[in-house]
């Protein structure tokens, strides 16, 4: 089986994809080289190749890093999802902070 590094989309692949959705819309997607979720029962940080995880929200903020910016959201509640890569932030309101 091949891995991400060796498949010419491998570069493509080399950030986690990152989704934050609230009923109303889509507040960001995007790719990320670290996410830093305010996890209800304390900090969660997330890289690439974390192992597949289901975490319940707190209220405080969601941080998405890549290439050396950061971009910051206030949310509260709802639950954060890791496949794959690919981070799902599922909010009961998330803003630009």
């Amino acid at each position: 089986m091949a891995t991400p590094a060796s498949t010419p989309e491998g570069a493509a692949t080399a950030a986690l994809r990152v989704s934050v959705i609230t009923p109303e819309a889509t507040i960001y997607e995007g790719e990320a080289d670290e996410v830093v979720a305010p996890a209800y029962d304390g900090s969660l940080g997330i890289l690439r190749g974390h192992a597949p995880l289901m975490a319940l929200l707190g209220t405080g903020t969601l941080r998405i890093d890549r290439g050396g910016s950061s971009k910051s959201f206030a949310v509260s509640g709802g639950f954060l999802q890791v496949v794959d890569n690919t981070v799902t932030v599922l909010s009961e309101s998330a803003t630009a902070a």
